[in-house]
């Protein structure tokens, strides 16, 4: 067994990795960039090392510069988590040539199964079922449309050294198919260093369920069940649970089987998902195969209670597999929801700045959290934008869907905007709560998921109003004459605090009375009185009804979270109130910093609503800009490979009339 092993990775996965090396008695190395001097999985680490600026492509996925830190620090092993260089070949064989074990499967897989396409013919040999598609060499446009034209739209163009659902395309049209390639090529070439692609048939109302196998350098290969990944967004998962509902066992075990019969014919040692396909009438279909451990492995070792990073290191180790098949077996149900930086209403667009406030639940036997950050902590515009994955477990579907509602309403965060109160609504939309699964769900619930803005409660801005006067009274501590609370000898005096609720003014009135205060919001008084501790949870007492909130108090802006909703209202001073122009008539701005990797449209051209203008490429996905309205563009503000900050203008556009 080792003794120090370095993790070749940044954020929650390396935070993972830690842990179960540390409950191992091993010692770790932290690899990190300029931006993540201060990171979290580099302050948990026993040692650390700089590997580049903050850029990917010059610290996490330079090879030199890791193993010259295994070097550095006596590092036996590598573990490369997921992501950056964990289904790299060329880095795997570079490790065994330093004689630094590389903790994952022999390059000899990983080019097997890196390449879709070369992957579809091995499993078609293996006799894996296959989904009707092209996956040869031959890469022309016309012939790649042809062969969607014989293949029948629906069709998915996807990168051939693809996953993570970048560099992956969903054509319904033909008249489609050559802007849809094109954009294709382009995110796989940033991606993934090749603009290679396959084409395949869309399976109408696909699920998308995978099996986590293992194998071991002795010739045991397990599967340790499946797991369903359906709930995505731009082909990105968003909840995963296990086991798969409505799984039957004839159909476990077939999929199993299948799944292991794919590990064998590349010769896998170590963790590795098979990823399936499955249509209506239950037939599935090989899709790929990640050559690492998931993101979503945290539900397989719920159900199973088996630590899988552990299983990793021990079979790099040279050991056998701890379990063969038949002692494994499914204990209850299992959730995680991927926490995000990101804004729903807007596109799912990346969200970033500081973690003024992040509290969560507390862990247990029913309850886990796995994050690379903490308060305080930066969500950058370097790399990918989770905060956190909660994962739930219980004694069935019921009880864990009950389990992270409840585990959802505890996460707080401010300082970014995140997805949990999207979660929320996907874990308690009809389709999600009667296992309706498909990786359409999202779009066919959007009435659900994505409602107009509600206005805050009444019961929010008395939280807001009561914080602020609790925080007053702290500040002022027993002095009676520092008391901001209008206080005279003779009879009490109202005093006024003013918040914002988007364009909606309340006015709270104030009166203190004894221990408490007489609140009135926009006509409507009770009497109030609160209990705050240093983190801002209150225990409230409105007219004798008694609730539960937590406010932080972010420079203006209260964020107010109650009942599982997160309200944002702002202290509103009309005497310092300042009105600023939302910025230069026509332009459009950046919605987040990136890069300009293609301009699209014709200068001086008169373009429709909607026409794509150009595309913007962040936290390695592409976002098209499109025509406000019917007009004419005028100029482009940047160049195609230009960076561009947030809220920068893009273009110069003119709309009619």
């Amino acid at each position: 067994m080792f003794d120090t092993i370095l993790i070749a990775n940044r954020g929650e996965i390396a935070c993972r990795v830690i842990r179960t090396a540390r409950r191992m008695g091993l010692r770790t190395v932290a690899v990190y960039s300029q931006a993540d001097a201060g990171a979290r999985h580099v302050r948990l680490a026993d040692e650390a090392a700089l590997i580049g600026p903050a850029a990917a492509r010059e610290s996490y996925l330079v090879a030199d510069n890791i193993l010259a830190a295994a070097k550095a620090t006596g590092a036996q092993a590598i573990h490369p988590g997921y992501g950056f260089l964990s289904e790299n070949a060329d880095f795997a064989e570079t490790c065994a040539a330093a004689g630094i074990t590389f903790i994952g499967p022999p390059p000899s897989a990983i080019r097997a199964m890196g390449s879709k396409s070369a992957a579809k013919s091995l499993m078609e040999t293996a006799g894996v079922p296959l989904t009707p598609g092209y996956h040869g060499a031959e890469q022309d446009a016309d012939f790649l449309a042809g062969e969607a034209a014989r293949i029948g739209y629906p069709v998915l163009i996807k990168a051939a050294a693809g996953g993570g659902g970048k560099g992956m395309r969903l054509v319904e049209r033909a008249e489609d198919f050559a802007s849809a390639l094109a954009s294709c090529r382009r995110e796989a070439a940033a991606s993934f260093g090749s603009d290679l692609v396959l084409v395949e048939r869309y399976v109408t109302r696909p699920r998308h369920i995978e099996i986590q196998v293992f194998g071991d350098a002795h010739g045991n290969c397990v599967h340790l069940f499946e797991r369903d990944c359906s709930v995505q967004r731009r082909h990105q998962k968003v909840l995963e649970e296990a086991p798969a509902p409505g799984m039957d066992p004839a159909r476990r075990q077939a999929m199993g089987e299948a799944a292991v019969a794919a590990a064998r014919a590349v010769g896998y040692v170590g963790a590795g998902t098979v990823e399936f396909i499955v249509g209506n009438d239950g037939r599935f279909f090989f899709m790929e195969m990640n050559t690492r451990l998931q993101v979503e492995h945290p539900v397989t070792e719920m159900i199973t209670g088996q630590d899988l990073v552990e299983w990793q290191i021990r079979v790099a180790a040279g050991e056998p597999l701890p379990l063969s098949q038949d002692q494994l077996a499914i204990d209850g149900h299992a959730i995680e929801a991927r926490i995000y930086a990101e804004d729903a209403t807007r596109g799912f667009l990346p969200s970033i700045g500081r973690l003024a406030h992040f509290d969560a639940p507390a862990e247990s036997a029913h309850v886990r959290l796995d994050s690379g950050v903490e308060e305080g902590d930066e969500i950058t515009p370097h790399y990918d934008p989770m905060v956190a994955k909660l994962i739930v477990w219980d004694r069935d579907r019921p009880a864990a869907l009950a389990r992270m509602a409840a585990a959802l309403k505890a996460v707080r965060i401010a300082g970014v905007t995140t997805n949990v109160a999207f979660l929320g609504r996907l874990i308690a939309c009809p389709s999600f709560d009667r296992a309706d699964l498909d990786t359409g769900l999202i779009e066919r619930e959007a009435a659900v998921l994505f409602p107009p803005p509600a206005p805050a409660p009444r019961d929010a801005v008395l939280a807001a109003a009561l914080a602020d006067l609790c925080r007053e009274a702290a500040a002022a501590g027993p002095d009676p004459w520092a008391q901001a609370d209008n206080w005279r000898a003779t009879l009490p005096v109202a005093r006024r605090l003013n918040y914002l609720d988007g364009e909606t003014l309340h006015r709270v009135e104030i009166i203190a009375e004894g221990k408490g205060w007489h609140l009135s919001v926009d006509g409507h008084g009770c009497r109030a009185s609160a209990s705050r501790d240093a983190r801002g949870a209150m225990t409230l007492d409105l007219g004798g009804r008694r609730l539960r909130a937590s406010v932080a108090a972010l420079g203006e802006a209260r964020h107010v979270f109650l009942d599982g909703a997160h309200h944002i209202l702002a202290h509103h001073d009309p005497l310092h109130q300042e009105f600023e122009d939302e910025g230069e008539a026509g332009g459009l701005s950046a919605p987040m910093p990136g890069k300009i990797v293609a301009l699209l449209a014709e200068v001086g051209t008169k373009l429709e609503k909607g026409t794509p203008l150009l595309v913007l490429e962040a936290m390695k996905m592409e976002h098209t800009i499109n025509a406000p309205a019917t007009g004419t563009l005028r100029d482009y503000c940047f160049a195609v490979g230009d960076q561009v900050t947030e809220g920068a203008a893009l273009v110069h556009f003119e709309a009619e009339g």
